[in-house]
């Protein structure tokens, strides 16, 4: 299902007044095609509309810059105008726009989610069966609960609604993180047994069973370590986690390098997904992230900018933590991961002799024909000696800089159709089995249960062995720790949206911020646990301030 985005203008108007500073002066929802959407062409476009409100954050840097940034992993690299979001300074303050714009979609979003579920519910769609109706409002619940939850897990308390709003109302308040969960689960949960089991290909992209449930274990895991835990947290996240690894077809690709082939996004491991597509009046601005991992190879010798190594826009540069520790050396002869998440080899595609701008210091000059190695990254030093013999430049990470640096692959995008484009096509896969394996996992050790969270472990160490090595990635129980699992996740989901909000629900991302990033280490405190609430969201609500509260350091 290609959500289609046109109908989202409509029905995106009035949640409070946290849209355009112009808000009160909109057409309200009742008097703007609200006939159009009581039929059930219009229904199910505004359903797809909900659906295309996920892209406000999968797919935008401010995905990236809320889960890679600002953690041990990852770090400055010489581009972008957001760096303070990984620095942790003043200017990471309620005035940031990528902020206010997400919180604004993600809201927009869940006010068309309640529309459409109150419209449904009273029977307001010519043609809609109830079998229709019932699934409809399933997707529309578990939309509305992940959009609640991202924005609990990056503000803490925040304003909850289920019921539509059609006029402007300034008349908001805070719940607390406890009535924010009840919300979630109470979504989540009505809407599992309407959800399908699988879906045809014109429907892949739709919520499903297994992506409510794999959900459902990590919201639970997740409050389990937030103000609003309860002591079956995890006995729940291990039981949802199951039945998705249990209960339905999915299943680890046989490779770790085949998750991410653009050519096989709809594989047996992804579990849910927001869409992106080469059609450009559905597209919107494209999936951006292939933008943002890449070093400056384009100005190096023998090289310039072109579609398969991607457009350059040096936001993220792994941190020594990261590549050192988390993907140890001595590990990568039986570990695949680090060859197959990183891109460390450059053919030329710019021929000729160079003598200047050379970053290895063991050469003068450089020689490539068309298809010659131009760049090399070991991923470890090496001698002068051995940099020399070769003809090719050698990065080693003495000479790692905020402009070159190993560039993670995972979202290199070589369908777009031009050098210069931004809007990327692959989709981003919000839940994959893996993550369903090291949640499992987690909720396991967190129970005292060793054993089966290295079982859980093993499954995904085992795929991501070299040929021959299985048995020498497996780990013991006495191996399945806390410690191993914060590092193992970020082996498996390096660059996936998840390490922020994983080092918050540990509840070690001050100090491992402080132990591991330079650039983040010295403005991080105890209340960045939390985002700045958007200015205009608290001067919109009745009462500023003192009925919308910043969050506290803010």
């Amino acid at each position: 299902m290609k959500a289609k985005f046109k109908l989202f203008l409509y029905l995106t108007l009035l949640w409070g007044v946290a849209g355009c500073s112009q808000i009160l002066d909109e057409v309200p929802v009742s008097q703007v095609g609200s006939q159009y959407y009581n039929s059930l062409a219009g229904f199910e476009g505004g359903v797809n509309a909900v659906y295309t409100s996920m892209r406000s954050y999968y797919g935008a840097e401010v995905s990236t810059n809320l889960s890679v940034f600002g953690t041990d992993t990852y770090t400055n690299g010489s581009d972008g105008s957001y760096k303070y979001m990984n620095q942790y300074t003043a200017s990471f303050g309620s005035n940031v726009s990528i902020l206010t714009n997400l919180w604004n979609s993600l809201y927009s979003g869940i006010n068309t989610a309640n529309i459409l579920i109150d419209l449904a519910n009273t029977d307001g769609v010519t043609g809609l069966s109830e079998a229709a109706k019932n699934q409809r409002i399933a997707e529309l619940k578990f939309l509305r609960a992940h959009a609640y939850f991202l924005l609990t897990q990056n503000w803490g308390n925040i304003a909850i609604s289920v019921n539509g709003i059609t006029n402007p109302t300034k008349d908001f308040t805070k719940a607390t993180v406890a009535e924010v969960y009840a919300v979630i689960l109470a979504d989540l949960i009505a809407a599992l047994p309407y959800l399908p089991t699988t879906v045809g290909n014109a429907d892949y992209g739709r919520a499903t069973q297994g992506a409510c449930e794999h959900m459902l274990a990590k919201v639970y895991l997740t409050k389990a370590t937030s103000e609003a835990a309860e002591s079956t947290d995890f006995e729940n996240a291990a039981t949802y986690s199951s039945h998705v690894i249990n209960n339905y077809s999915y299943a680890l690709q046989s490779d770790y390098a085949l998750v991410h082939d653009q050519s096989n996004q709809q594989n047996s491991e992804i579990i849910w997904a927001v869409q992106y597509s080469n059609d450009v009046l559905t597209n919107g601005s494209g999936n951006m992230t292939h933008l943002f991992f890449l070093m400056e190879y384009d100005v190096q010798a023998g090289m310039i900018r072109d579609i398969a190594n991607g457009r350059p826009w040096k936001r993220y540069r792994p941190t020594d933590y990261l590549l050192n520790v988390i993907f140890n050396p001595a590990d990568r002869s039986k570990d695949s991961r680090f060859k197959k998440s990183f891109k460390d080899t450059w053919l030329s595609n710019s021929p000729g002799t160079f003598t200047s701008g050379l970053f290895d210091n063991t050469k003068t000059s450089v020689t490539f024909a068309s298809g010659d190695t131009a760049i090399y990254i070991p991923g470890i030093e090496w001698t002068v000696e051995q940099r020399a013999a070769k003809k090719f430049q050698v990065l080693v990470p003495s000479l790692y800089q905020a402009n070159l640096y190993p560039t993670l692959s995972k979202y290199l995008d070589p369908l777009r159709p031009e050098i210069g484009t931004s809007a990327g096509s692959r989709d981003v896969f919000v839940a994959r089995l893996a993550d369903t394996y090291l949640i499992l996992a987690e909720a396991n050790i967190k129970l005292g249960r060793s054993q089966q969270a290295a079982d859980a472990i093993n499954m995904i160490r085992r795929r991501a062995a070299w040929s021959g090595m299985e048995s020498e990635m497996e780990i013991t129980a006495s191996d399945a720790t806390m410690e191993f699992l914060m590092q193992e996740r970020e082996r498996e989901l390096s660059g996936e949206l998840s390490r922020w909000y994983d080092l918050k629900r540990w509840g070690v991302l001050v100090s491992q911020v402080q132990a591991y990033n330079p650039d983040g280490a010295a403005g991080i405190q105890s209340y960045h646990n939390l985002r700045p609430i958007p200015q205009t969201q608290i001067d919109r609500t009745e009462g500023t301030s003192t009925n919308f509260p910043q969050n506290p350091g803010y």
